[in-house]
């Protein structure tokens, strides 16, 4: 881990030059441990923290890094979603993705699936059959997107994104590699399509780097520690694994990772939907009438079907 690397000396460079004021820190929590699906381990990684601080973001979870033996590996069966969507990022390990609309793929070394779930879908997300067999490394991040109350019944869409499509940046001085998924940062822009304005992105500081990042100052701020330890904002907050940051008030954001290992992050930015939230389970609408609608029309097999040769969990 990471899947992806490259030589930043190399990579085009973010410049903050232009920024003006440097964001604060909010708050740092820790996320609790727990287990998602069929039973794989996470971190909720955004537990404890305010809705408005979060939004547009509705929950993020850290899959791993855990190191399976064989037969181990778990994933999701079929389940259903609606009003929002969802994103899976895999550092390592794999997971095969199928849905009711068609879409679907390998999700691995690096990769992302973008699942748009709109007005209703169905999916799977499970480790293939030989990763289940032998076993081995796996780590990633789940992430939900929040739809606006004008785009919750829109169409659902699924995209497959190769670690090979991600685009790789490096800090100012060469310190750290940025693999920029989605969204606007610092001139450049990554190959995700998203419905809403954000930016998701994966650093790496090498030990004792710095990263002072621009952010539009109309996104909320977010940065996650996927390993290592480091420092955040100016006034240099401590941070490490397992960690979130939340910034506020500024057109920039500074990272440090500590002098003795690297720092690994994800960055999570976007323009706050300011909306009332209502979630039950897989599904996130305004109201409770709209949750209750959703549970109706999943019930009656609107969100279409699972193909009769569609995916199924491995198991022995």
């Amino acid at each position: 881990m990471p899947a992806v690397t490259a030589d930043t000396l190399t990579l085009p460079r973010i410049s903050a030059a232009l920024s003006k004021r440097s964001r604060s820190v909010r708050s740092i929590t820790t996320a609790p441990s727990g287990f998602e699906g069929e039973g794989f381990p996470v971190r909720r990684t955004f537990a404890g923290v305010s809705t408005a601080d979060l939004d547009p973001f509705i929950m993020m979870d850290q899959m791993g890094e855990i190191n399976y033996a064989p037969l181990e590996p778990r994933g999701t069966d079929w389940h259903p979603h609606r009003g929002f969507e969802t994103v899976t990022y895999l550092m390592d390990g794999t997971f095969v993705h199928q849905d009711s609309h068609g879409g679907g793929g390998i999700i691995a070394n690096g990769g992302t699936q973008w699942m748009t779930a709109g007005s209703g879908i169905l999916h799977i997300e499970t480790p293939p059959e030989d990763l289940v067999i032998r076993g081995g490394l796996f780590h990633g991040i789940q992430l939900w997107v929040n739809l606006p109350s004008r785009l919750k019944m829109i169409s659902p869409a699924y995209q497959n994104l190769e670690g090979d499509q991600v685009v790789l940046l490096s800090s100012e001085d060469g310190g750290a590699l940025v693999r920029l998924i989605a969204g606007d940062l610092g001139g450049h822009h990554g190959p995700g399509s998203t419905q809403t304005p954000i930016v998701v992105a994966h650093a790496t500081l090498s030990a004792g780097a710095q990263m002072i990042l621009p952010w539009d100052s109309s996104y909320n701020s977010l940065a996650y520690v996927l390993s290592g330890s480091g420092t955040v904002g100016d006034d240099a907050h401590q941070i490490k694994l397992g960690q979130l940051a939340v910034f506020v008030d500024g057109d920039s954001i500074t990272l440090r990772a500590s002098a003795h290992e690297a720092l690994d992050v994800m960055l999570l930015g976007g323009q706050p939907i300011r909306e009332p939230v209502a979630q039950h389970g897989p599904f996130v609408m305004n109201t409770r009438d709209e949750l209750q609608q959703a549970v109706d029309d999943f019930q009656r097999g609107l969100f279409g079907n699972v193909p009769a040769n569609g995916l199924r969990p491995f198991r022995r």
